[in-house]
């Protein structure tokens, strides 16, 4: 879940967030006024969107957008359970649909009222984590894998195994996201990312702990950018982030480990309460217009579930080419999603807890 490129942050910012005064600390207000009838609050990671898009959604619509922003779905999650402050739209990642619908907290979709989600890839309808789309509808994809360098690894990257190795010995970064993390090292260990077993839970954990000389730093959604600087030659990242920096710095490469690995769907979702539901729906239906839809995953560099965006050539050929943004059906087999584990999660709580402690991160 999510996963932005920083170094943007600071043009985003100028360009799109500073005019529609949102923070990302100050929830959007609730009152019932002409000044806020035609406002649209959003709460979505930062720099996931197309610096332009917002102000052409803002003019087609003769609306203001107030975008605040979340790092991780832990920090999303939490700002939602205790009560929506007031936002329109949020950007659940997989599992987390599935938890937020299960506790109320994001109201069913009315289809009718989205009528450009028949643009959307049928391998992204009827997920897994939101049967039939009830709740939500696909924004962008991607895949956890290892960000390198290759003028410091001097050799192509292609197994989980490689972070662990002792040449690396403070220099790999892990990604600060518990199910996610956690879930790579479980399937190189040979298991099911989303196990309930606490024994195998554990002996992820100790795994890491055992290998924790590697370790620089279990990085805040940042590992792109420790890579893209020097401070780790290993990333454990999301692709697009790797791939965003990779654009100014040719020594960097993307890898989807041998072994298998995590995707993820970032998605649209109406929060409970939200106060402009009609305005919501017109913004995700916007979203998935082809070409705006090409427009956001061309600046982030993922992956678009608009196979309209693809049909019609709008996604830029580097990346439509690129296996490790769209991999082919082989590699694509291996990709398992993270899902809601129910009690389990405490058991993921208490070993990641156990690890960060005895990695000393």
């Amino acid at each position: 879940m999510k996963k932005r490129l920083l170094s943007l942050l600071f043009l985003f910012l100028i360009g799109v967030i500073l005019p529609f005064g949102c923070t990302a600390n100050n929830p959007p207000s609730t009152e019932n006024s002409s000044q806020t009838s035609n406002v649209l609050s959003v709460y979505n990671y930062s720099t996931y969107i197309a610096p332009n898009v917002l102000s052409e959604f803002e003019q087609k619509f003769n609306a203001k957008v107030q975008y605040d922003t979340f790092e991780s779905p832990d920090d999303l999650y939490a700002k939602m359970k205790a009560g929506n402050p007031g936002y329109d739209i949020i950007f659940p990642t997989d599992y987390l649909v599935t938890i937020m619908g299960k506790e109320g907290m994001i109201e069913s979709l009315n289809h009718t009222k989205i009528p450009n989600l028949k643009n959307i890839d049928e391998k992204f309808i009827n997920p897994p984590f939101d049967p039939n789309n009830q709740y939500s509808l696909p924004y962008q994809w991607g895949t956890l894998g290892l960000g390198y360098n290759l003028k410091k690894t001097k050799q192509d990257l292609d197994s989980w195994q490689e972070m662990f190795d002792p040449k690396y010995k403070g220099r790999v970064s892990l990604i600060e996201e518990m199910r996610m993390m956690m879930g790579a090292v479980l399937l190189y260990l040979g298991y099911d990312p989303n196990t309930t077993n606490p024994e195998e839970i554990n002996k992820a954990k100790d795994f890491l702990i055992q290998h924790k000389e590697n370790i620089a730093a279990f990085a805040p959604d940042t590992g792109q950018v420790l890579l893209d600087q020097g401070q780790v030659d290993i990333a454990v990242e999301w692709s697009g982030d790797v791939f965003q920096v990779m654009e100014e710095n040719p020594d960097l490469r993307y890898v989807i480990p041998k072994e298998g690995s995590l995707i993820w769907v970032d998605n649209f979702a109406i929060p409970t309460g939200a106060p402009h539901k009609e305005l919501a729906e017109q913004f995700i239906n916007f979203l998935l217009e082809p070409e705006i839809s090409a427009k956001n995953s061309n600046f982030i560099k993922y992956g678009t579930p608009n196979k309209v965006s693809i049909e019609k050539a709008l996604i830029n050929k580097t990346e439509l080419d690129n296996p490790a943004i769209y991999p082919p059906s082989e590699v694509y087999k291996k990709l398992k999603f993270i899902q809601d584990v129910g009690e389990a999660t405490r058991f993921y709580d208490e070993a990641w807890t156990e690890a960060k402690l005895g990695v000393g991160k």
